[in-house]
């Protein structure tokens, strides 16, 4: 039996294809979503939108052709990716219709070849971390989550300036299309059908292709700094993805949640301090950086992190004798975390791996780093040795 999956576009029947519009023609029955059926009174219709449900209402029809209507392009955030592993056995021709991407952007008049593609449409997701590392986003709405919440979540995390195109009810005689800032629009009531286009001029992105900012790059104060080569071996050891949340714990100035917010760009780092000077050079260094995802926090571990989400990393540059009950905590929150500890003290370092052992952290690694740097004297050259700096790191593993 012949089966056709055919992508209608926004839903109004005048921006179906030719090719769509003769295989609905020849059908026997419809199946798909209520709204896209509206129309087609006259026809045999079932109404179903899960994938075995639509397989099921096939199985039904003895004669066909039978077309499965699905919104937009079958090709773009569509049903049809679960549908055809379930069709094996039919003769399956599948059209493609116009995506509510194509349409909303020749609407707004721009292209959309280089705009970053995001469904908040019943799915996990990260949307506001997804408009913060790129300079357009196209974000697919709907459900419980409206445009009006991806732009109060936009505010929340301090871009409240980002430009936002909201289009409602796309290809319908009541379409409409808003624009303003996240700020403006927060919290905002739009329709359940609706997308969104964010536009961030700084979005965040890595300098360089590696770490290692260079020192003076940072306010520093007297406030203690990780420095630069030992940050840069630290950021590796932590191994982040760029969807990763970090804990920076003793965060200082904050060269680490710097480097940090650089490397997760989807996610967010928690810079945790609690001496007031060096939150001020922190808050400095945020703004500096222009870094949306830095979240700072004043106060003393582990109080500080009762409130905060699990953490996929930890760094603890600073723990105020309180490691264990840190590490505790960031194990109770996310029993697979990876830590990663600096320490200048064989009192530190002892602490450290006494605590990875107790608390079963995984293949701990431990590394030495002694950098020495030069400086002038006239016309001479002298070598200036940096403190020592042992770096423990592991995963906690628990079976």
């Amino acid at each position: 039996m012949k089966v056709y999956l055919i992508g209608v576009g926004m839903g109004n029947p005048e921006t179906l294809t030719l090719a769509a519009r003769r295989a609905i023609d020849a059908s026997t029955l419809l199946i798909g979503a209520p709204r896209l059926l509206e129309g087609y009174a006259g026809k045999k219709l079932v109404r179903a939108i899960l994938a075995k449900d639509i397989a099921e209402a096939i199985a039904g029809e003895s004669a066909g052709p039978v077309s499965v209507l699905l919104s937009g392009d079958i090709g773009f955030y569509s049903g049809a990716k679960n549908l055809y592993p379930l069709l094996e056995g039919y003769e399956v021709e599948a059209l493609p219709g116009i995506s509510s991407l194509v349409y909303f952007c020749a609407r707004c008049r721009t292209p959309w070849e280089d705009v970053h593609l995001v469904s908040a449409h019943g799915r996990a997701h990260n949307a506001p971390g997804e408009i913060q590392s790129h300079e357009r986003t196209f974000v697919l709405t709907g459900g419980n989550y409206r445009a009006g919440d991806l732009c109060r979540e936009l505010t929340d995390w301090g871009m409240d300036t980002v430009r936002i195109t909201v289009g409602e009810r796309l290809s319908y005689p009541d379409e409409a299309i808003t624009r303003g800032t996240a700020g403006e629009l927060a919290g905002r009531a739009f329709d359940s059908l609706a997308v969104v286009l964010a536009e961030n001029d700084h979005p965040i992105c890595r300098q360089y292709t590696a770490p290692g900012i260079p020192d003076d790059a940072f306010q520093r104060g007297k406030v203690p700094m990780t420095k630069e080569e030992v940050r840069s071996l630290c950021i590796s050891k932590l191994r982040l993805e760029e969807h990763h949340t970090l804990w920076d714990v003793g965060a200082g100035t904050g060269s680490v949640s710097i480097e940090g917010c650089c490397a997760v760009p989807k996610g967010r780092v928690y810079a945790v301090e609690r001496k007031p000077e060096a939150v001020a050079l922190l808050e400095e260094n945020k703004t500096k950086f222009g870094l949306t995802n830095l979240h700072i926090v004043e106060g003393m571990a582990p109080e500080a992190l009762a409130d905060l989400p699990a953490p996929d990393r930890v760094f603890l540059g600073g723990t105020s004798g309180n490691m264990e009950a840190i590490l505790c905590l960031a194990l109770e929150k996310n029993p697979e975390v990876r830590v990663v500890v600096t320490a200048v003290t064989l009192e530190t370092i002892g602490e450290a791996v006494r605590c990875f052992d107790a608390l079963g952290f995984a293949d701990a690694d431990i590394v030495q780093i002694a950098a020495t740097r030069t400086r002038k004297a006239g016309r001479y050259h002298l070598m200036d040795a940096q403190n020592p700096v042992w770096i423990l790191s592991g995963e906690a593993c628990h079976e």
